[in-house]
């Protein structure tokens, strides 16, 4: 259950911080800072198991019956990404705490963090291959809103829809992926996957697999040629910055690498794909950080050549190369997170990040100097910082990566070239900043910050100190036990000292540091002040190529779209029937579809002639549609009432009772909205045209092929054998295992809850997308007026909210409103008795509503929305609550999701009450339609009202124009 509190506190974290006031910052960053702390105690104390070789497990059931469940796992490598996302995060919220400004929208930036925190923790620990893609996933959209904060400024608005889109589009091609590996080691389960390692190498999917796998960690940890979206990120503030792009969203791709690396690893195609983007990823990012005019630009390109250096490490296919990159993730988190908190220091201080304009700020900031320094000289591979021993592994292994004299060479002296390019600009982040001349017009007066915001760069400078000097004594043990995890018992000797003796990496290292010192000191005076752009890289604009590319694909999407639809309805629905009758066809056969051991029952003439009333009121709908709407839709009511009356002959009451409730609510919300649709030719208009019979004539014969093929469909369903007995499953496990004797309430609330909750859901968004679109909507003039020659006196509507003359439908508008508690009882009785008799949530809902909608019908919108205490909103919001609550409760007994809990009670003067979270589950779905029913009747009613009196405003005018009367409409 730890595990499971590490990943749930900041998600809770992040909810709570969400409803705090903006003018608590003091509360907000205590009770982030109180989640991230409590987080490192819980992984702190999980060290003695992990150190042991355990790998500890948490699984919440969810549907064990295939397997789904929240499965969590930490092993020593885990561990040590688990706690420097957490300390990390910790160190972060109280950087940001005296960082951000007051007018900022604090609780929202906190939320934001805590929930990226809680995606990132949950890729970290997931034992799942398919829930670590989710949390993956997740890490792209929090990041996305943590980038666009200050979403006032198109900067933050284009790096976080860049970012997004980058990493998105990388984590689709690692959920294919993934779900192609599961399928190799027949198996998503972690452990499985990593012992069928030998088995996936060697199957002919493996390059394909392998290849997708690497592209969603590449576009994760900006690789060439993915890398661009990382310097545009930099818009986020500078907490983000120093939390995401040092030890956090960067590092989900070389962790995922490296995770997978006894699986992956070991091929050429893995060598030349991963090592080779590493490579120029390396080379690429340290050239141009050089050249960087802002302070965060530098640092940006400088975690690209960084990152690039541990993918390197990690495509080299050794062991050795392995501990070294895991090394380096550590160090470079510690080193980088304190740059970036130097450089917010002095962005807050003295007002900008601008290489040209800053300078000399060691005589007035010297405890920030310190600070910056020491950590731009871990960044550099300075001997006795921590940055300096993994370099030095990462030269040693280029010795022995490569075959033959090309990589023999070449690889040691580009991974040189790249430490030359990282001294060259880790001297100049600090000799132009805090060295030379001192800068004259910067737009505040600069000063030392306060020491809480000093504190996490100090304490990330102290520990670069510390693994610079005692690395076995520090970080050795973490990184044994994280290297054991992944490489077990063929885990490589290796030293973690600071002296090896006089060795090849060293030469390397002093080469590195003199050819950056000497790059630096030969750059003129122009470019080492960042006045110009990088050469040769500077004429290839990825932010155009990135603009250009999504225009390319919004224009082909508009031609496509153009192609293949339409604007008029009727022509979306022509394709979208045609194409769900090939796709259905496509599986059926003549043996499916006809028996010949059938022998059917004669035909009861009564039920027969149910049915030809049905079928004519079908093919009038469609001859009248065209003329007469309002006539076609009462054939349309009574083809559903045939329908109703069917189910009811069949036994199929709760199946009846929906129809029934279906078709009233449907068939008024239906006649508010049907002037709205377009202008009709009418009876005197000129006969149709070839072209229209010819349409009506394929739309006929579409009708009557997909009606006949849902016929034959239905037929071959109900006439085939028992296959599995799941009916029988059904019918014997109702009462024992769902507790009610209405098998079709147990299947919709406990054996399909999941489904009944995703529809619900759907019914919520598709009444909240009606009301808010309804809410804007102002019908043009010119297509609600009508003509004085085209008026069809039969076809005037009722103005539901005009004053009625007098001793017009005033009883019945009385005799409804008494009739409303009746209808309200009647709607809970079915609510109550829906589980074990016909019933339910649903019926009971469209009951409640349709008595709504009469209320509406006969006193108006106003008389009604004024006695509505609660607005339909929170109707959904509470429906919602209750069917999901119903479902967390059984997480909260250790029980699958949406399991029925029952409990027998013995009340006084009432006697054994029964109490189900079925009954919960059915009140949301009850809510949740009453809520969505109203909601589209309130934006129905509201358009109606308007357009109502924009046609008797036309009617009128038209009356004087013409001096006769038009018609009455009311």
């Amino acid at each position: 259950m730890l595990l499971t509190l590490i990943v749930l506190l900041p998600f809770l974290g992040s909810a709570c911080a969400a409803f705090l006031p903006s003018n608590a910052r003091n509360a907000e960053a205590w009770l982030s800072g109180a989640v991230a702390l409590a987080c490192v105690v819980l992984i702190a104390i999980q060290y003695p198991l992990i150190v042991e070789g355990e790998v500890v497990r948490a699984a919440l059931p969810w549907m064990p019956q295939i397997g789904l469940e929240l499965n969590l796992r930490m092993d020593g490598y885990a561990w040590l990404f688990a706690l420097l996302v957490s300390f990390m995060g910790t160190l972060v919220v109280l950087y940001a705490r005296y960082y951000m400004s007051p007018a900022d929208p604090v609780p929202r930036f906190f939320s934001f963090l805590m929930a990226f925190m809680g995606a990132m923790l949950g890729v970290v620990l997931s034992g799942n291959l398919i829930q670590l893609v989710m949390f993956w996933e997740l890490t792209s959209l929090t990041s996305f809103m943590l980038i666009g904060y200050w979403y006032h400024r198109s900067d933050a608005r284009h790096g976080a829809r860049m970012a997004l889109t980058v990493t998105v589009g990388g984590g689709f091609c690692l959920l294919i992926g993934v779900l192609i590996l599961g399928h190799i080691a027949g198996s998503y389960d972690l452990d499985q996957v990593l012992a069928a390692a030998d088995a996936i190498r060697t199957h002919p999917w493996y390059s394909a697999m392998m290849l997708l796998i690497v592209l969603g960690t590449l576009t994760k940890s900006a690789q060439f040629p993915f890398h661009f979206w990382l310097p545009h990120a930099m818009a986020a503030p500078t907490p983000v910055s120093a939390y995401l792009h040092s030890a956090t969203m960067v590092k989900a791709g070389v962790f995922l690498m490296a995770r997978l690396w006894p699986v992956l690893s070991g091929t050429d195609l893995w060598f030349w794909t991963v090592g080779g983007a590493g490579l120029c990823t390396l080379l690429l990012g340290g050239f141009a950080a050089i050249f960087q005019r802002d302070m965060k630009g530098v640092l940006a390109y400088s975690t690209i050549s960084h990152l690039g250096l541990i993918t390197l490490l990690l495509g080299m296919n050794s062991r050795m190369a392995l501990v070294a990159a895991v090394f380096h993730m550590v160090n470079h988190a510690t080193f980088k997170a304190s740059l970036f908190m130097a450089t917010g220091i002095v962005d807050h201080e003295t007002g900008t990040r601008d290489l040209q304009r800053l300078g000399g700020l060691s005589r007035i900031m010297p405890i920030t100097t310190i600070v910056a320094t020491v950590a731009a000289a871990a960044m550099a591979g300075v001997p006795l910082l921590n940055g300096f021993l993994s370099k030095e592994m990462f030269f040693a292994e280029t010795m022995f990566a490569g075959h033959g004299p090309a990589l023999r060479i070449g690889l040691p002296a580009a991974a040189t070239i790249a430490g030359m390019f990282s001294v060259a600009y880790s001297l100049r982040f600090i000799d132009q900043v805090f060295f030379g001349p001192p800068a004259r017009d910067l737009p505040r007066t600069p000063h030392e910050p306060i020491r809480g915001m000093l504190l996490p760069s100090a304490l990330l400078v102290i520990a670069c100190l510390l693994v610079g000097i005692l690395p076995a004594s520090t970080v050795g043990p973490f990184l044994e036990t994280s290297m054991h995890s992944i490489l077990g018992a063929n885990l490589p000797e290796y030293s973690l000292a600071v002296w090896h003796g006089f060795t090849m990496p060293l030469v390397m290292s002093v080469l590195a540091m003199t050819g950056g010192l000497t790059i630096y000191l030969l750059l003129p005076a122009k470019r080492r002040s960042a006045t110009g752009p990088a050469p040769v890289i500077s004429h290839v604009d990825a932010r155009r190529a990135f603009d250009v590319f999504i225009v390319s694909i919004i224009r082909a999407s508009a031609w496509l779209t153009r192609l293949i639809t339409s604007r008029r309805l009727q022509t979306q629905l022509t394709w979208v029937v045609c194409a769900a009758f090939a796709v259905a066809a496509v599986p059926l056969s003549k043996e499916i579809l006809l028996r010949n051991d059938l022998q059917l029952l004669p035909a009861d003439p009564v039920f027969a002639l149910l049915w030809l009333a049905g079928g004519a009121c079908a093919i009038g709908a469609a001859l009248q549609a065209k003329y007469h709407r309002l006539a076609a839709l009462i054939m349309v009511g009574a083809t559903g009432l045939a329908t109703c009356l069917t189910f009811a002959w069949f036994s199929a009451p709760d199946l009846a009772l929906t129809q029934i409730a279906v078709e009233v609510v449907t068939l008024v919300l239906i006649l508010l909205g049907l002037r709205w649709l377009p202008r009709r030719l009418l009876l005197d208009e000129p006969r149709d045209t070839l072209r229209a019979k010819l349409r009506r004539s394929r739309d006929a014969v579409i009708a009557v092929a997909a009606g006949a093929g849902l016929g034959l469909v239905s037929f071959a369903m109900l006439t085939r054998p028992p296959v599995g007995g799941l009916s029988s499953f059904f019918l014997e496990n109702a009462l024992p295992q769902g507790g009610g004797h209405n098998v079709v309430n147990v299947i919709l609330v406990d054996f399909r809850g999941f489904d009944t909750l995703g529809e619900i859901t759907v019914v919520g968004v598709v009444a909240l997308t009606v009301y808010a679109l309804l809410r804007r909507f102002r019908p043009a003039p010119e297509s609600i007026a009508v003509p004085h020659a085209q008026l069809n006196q039969s076809e005037m509507t009722i103005d539901p909210d005009a004053e009625l003359p007098s001793g017009h439908m005033k009883v019945p508008a009385v005799i409804l409103r008494l009739l409303l508690p009746m209808a309200v009882m009647v709607s809970l009785y079915f609510l109550l008795r829906g589980h074990d008799a016909p019933g339910g949530g649903f019926v009971g809902g469209l009951v409640m509503a349709t008595a709504i909608l009469m209320q509406y019908i006969v006193g108006g919108a106003i008389w009604v929305e004024s006695r509505l205490k609660i607005h339909p909103r929170y109707w959904l919001t509470l429906g919602l609550l209750a069917a999901t609550s119903a479902g967390l409760g059984a997480w909260l007994a250790t029980r699958p999701f949406l399991t029925a809990l029952t409990s027998d009670l013995h009340l006084p003067f009432v006697g054994d009450l029964h109490l189900s979270t079925v009954l919960l589950f059915d009140l949301g779905v009850y809510l949740l339609v009453v809520g969505g029913t109203t909601l589209i009747l309130i934006a129905l009613a509201h358009q109606s009202f308007r357009t109502t009196r924009k046609v008797r405003l036309r009617v009128e005018a038209a009356e004087v124009r013409t001096q006769q009367p038009v018609g009455a409409v009311s």
